[in-house]
């Protein structure tokens, strides 16, 4: 069984392709759409930056730091490619972060320092590991972009920007939950042997397919749901 639905057969390139996570960068870059939007003016140049920044943390070194733990999409990518691959993702996005000072001023250096600090706690297990939690992914790869995107377009914090980083909170957090079961059943489960009866007398068999399917089907439906959402909004703000 593939390490994750969105796997790709082993090879070099699509090595590369699958340590990207597709749907969930995607889901993680639409916050950021999302925390833009929802400011009263948004430019163009600044959302730009700012989803390349995020793709460069988040879907880039966040994922190539968290194959290096063990490879666990099983790809044959060497472990030093990983790190070199993870320091130029946060250098890169940093660096946008710095760019971006002169447009929107000083108090950016606050999200660009939290935003690198989270990203190596979180995808390095610092601390032993005690900050690498449900919690912790739904505040550092939700609430975050969101506010951050925010400030980018507002230079400061809303309260609707608050609003929208607790829903992108609670959306995270239940993609945690539901991927974290996935990866179980995908990674560590040999077999499943069970039946389910109900009420009328028939009977249905369980196994791993059986319990991964609705789990998958409701992070497809999460992430382009989201996705789509983000793209209206962006569509809508600048028809306006």
């Amino acid at each position: 069984m593939r390490p994750a639905f969105y796997a790709m057969r082993p090879g070099r390139a699509r090595d590369w392709w699958t340590i990207l996570h597709p749907p969930y960068t995607a889901w993680h870059l639409a916050y950021v759409a999302i925390g833009a939007c929802l400011a009263p003016h948004v430019d163009g140049v600044r959302l730009t930056g700012t989803l390349l920044a995020f793709f460069c943390a988040v879907g880039v070194s966040a994922h190539a730091l968290d194959e290096v733990h063990g490879h666990p999409l099983h790809t044959s990518i060497p472990d030093t490619a990983l790190w070199i691959v993870a320091g130029v993702g946060l250098v890169a996005a940093v660096g946008l972060g710095v760019v971006g000072l002169s447009r929107i001023g000083p108090w950016l250096l606050i999200f660009i320092v939290v935003g690198a600090t989270l990203l190596v706690v979180y995808n390095l297990e610092w601390f032993g590991g005690r900050l690498h939690t449900d919690v912790m992914f739904a505040a550092a790869w939700g609430s975050f972009p969101v506010l951050t995107s925010y400030f980018a377009q507002a230079e400061r914090i809303g309260g609707v920007a608050v609003v929208a980083a607790v829903g992108a909170f609670f959306l995270s957090w239940a993609q945690r939950s539901l991927s974290a079961r996935a990866r179980e059943l995908r990674r560590r489960v040999i077999h499943v042997d069970g039946t389910m009866t109900y009420v009328d007398g028939s009977v249905s068999a369980l196994d791993v397919a059986a319990l991964l399917r609705p789990l998958e089907v409701a992070l497809h439906a999460f992430a382009w749901g989201v996705v789509a959402l983000a793209v209206a909004l962006t569509l809508f703000r600048f028809s306006l």
